[in-house]
Formats: C-alpha cells, sequence, structure tokens
C-alpha cells in the first residue's frame, strides 16, 4: 500500500511562552501544501521476521531503528496485533526546512496502517497517536487548514483556501534544528490575533503576520532573507520562512 505524505506551511508563527515541560506555546496557521510529497509503501512480511525499514532520495540523518515512522508502528504494535511489514520512504522534501516532513511521514504511516489492517480507527484516535510522535505530526492526520495552538498540537479549523494562487517554496540548503531556532526566541504574546488577521485580504498579511524565528535566523543566515526578499522582488503578495526554517515560501497571483 502506497501513500504520498505532503509538506505543510506556516503563515505565521508567534513564541508565546515557555511551558514547564520545557516545550514552546506556539500560534501559528498550519496550510497542507499536496504538490510537495514523499512517496511512503508498506507492506506486510508473510514470514513473520523482524519489520523493516529503508529509505532512498534525500538522505536521512541518524540510524534507521530511530526513523518516526518506525516510532509509529510501534506504537500500534504495542496494542494491535498487527503484523511485521517493511517500510520503504523515499524522502523527497527537505529535511530541517520547516516544512514538516518526517512529522507527515509518521502520520501517514499511523493511516496506512489503519488502512491496510482494517484497524479502523478514528481520526480522533489516530491524533491521540500522533501526538505522541512529534507536535505538528497530529496536523496531519486530518490535513487541512487549522489555527495551530499550544505545543502545535492542538487546532481550530479555519476557512482559508489559497488554491487561485501559486505557492512557490525554496529551501537554501541549509539545516537548521528545533533546538537552534528556539535558542534565539524571546517568547512574546502579540496583541494581534493570527486566527483573525488570517482572514483579511492577503495583501495585507506583510504588514501584520510576522514569524518569530526570523529574526535570529535571518541574522545567522542573511542567505535565507535574502530569499524571502527576492520573492518580494519577483512579486510575492506574501512571502515568509516556515516553521522554524530554513525554507521559504511565497504566495502569488496566478
Amino acid at each position: 500500500m502506497i501513500a504520498f505524505p505532503n509538506a505543510k506551511i506556516n503563515i505565521g508563527l508567534n513564541i508565546v511562552e515557555k511551558r514547564k515541560d520545557g516545550f514552546h506555546t506556539i500560534e501559528s496557521i498550519f496550510y497542507p501544501i499536496f504538490d510537495l510529497v514523499d512517496i511512503l509503501e508498506i507492506i506486510e512480511l508473510k514470514d513473520k521476521s523482524i519489520t523493516q525499514f529503508s529509505s532512498s532520495g534525500i538522505s536521512i540523518p541518524g540510524e534507521a531503528t530511530s526513523n518516526l515512522c518506525l516510532k509509529a508502528y510501534n506504537l500500534l504494535k504495542k496494542e494491535y496485533a498487527i503484523p511485521t511489514v517493511a517500510i520503504h520512504l523515499h524522502k523527497v522534501i527537505p529535511i530541517g526546512a520547516g516544512l514538516g516532513g518526517g512529522s507527515a511521514d509518521a502520520a501517514f504511516t499511523l493511516k496506512l496502517l489503519n488502512n491496510l489492517f482494517k484497524l479502523n480507527l478514528s481520526d480522533d484516535i489516530l491524533i491521540e497517536y500522533a501526538r505522541k510522535i512529534g507536535s505538528d505530526c497530529a496536523f496531519f492526520i486530518k490535513n487541512k487548514p487549522v489555527f495551530a495552538f499550544g505545543k502545535g498540537d492542538e487546532f481550530e479549523d479555519i476557512n482559508l483556501n489559497l488554491s487561485n494562487y501559486k505557492i512557490k517554496i525554496e529551501y537554501p540548503s541549509i539545516h537548521i534544528g528545533t533546538a537552534e531556532a528556539y535558542s534565539g526566541v524571546i517568547p512574546f504574546k502579540s496583541k494581534l490575533q493570527l486566527k483573525e488577521i488570517i482572514n483579511q485580504p492577503i495583501n495585507s498579511w506583510k504588514k501584520s503576520i510576522k514569524n518569530d524565528f526570523e529574526s535570529s535566523i535571518f541574522l545567522n543566515y542573511p542567505e535565507i532573507e535574502q530569499l524571502k526578499l527576492r520573492f518580494y522582488e519577483e512579486g510575492a503578495i506574501y512571502a515568509s520562512m516556515t516553521g522554524s526554517g530554513s525554507a521559504v515560501y511565497g504566495i502569488f497571483e496566478k
């Protein structure tokens, strides 16, 4: 069985506070990007051997045994009698780019296993499993535009459709780790309500919607800021770094 885990972008990202559990409270708009995808295949192993993971495409750092797809499999394996499987991931979405590729891969693993072995788990149950894997992993279960808050794993549905626009994404081949990104920000609760601003015309977003990671990351990686400025020079209505970076997107009139 094959699926195509997609990327996402953040439209605005406010770092509100540092939590007692070590995480940060955020506010952001998560928007799915369906034309930038990985390829995920899972097949049942009839010989009952050990579950296997392999990958191709972009090299994935770390040991294969620590991959989020395997973590998703093991979460379900603990509670359901699912057989061993072979998981192959062809990686296309850049890593350390703020596009949510790893989280998408894990969430789609949960969904594929649910379908493949007819576990009949609801989206709400899958979301609870996804929250155990990563903060934004739960988003990819329903995979539709949301206002995200808390650790990035609590959502409110929003009415946002950018299908009439072209979204261009560029990755400057810079890997920014989450710890590095958060080390440069000072939490601050904005007076502007992001979930209200998002309903304003897109040509007003440039003045009112920001990504709190940009100020410190642009200082360390000025080429990322130059990429954002170039999008505006090319006529973008709105441009921003997504997530904790380093990918930048621009929203253009088609």
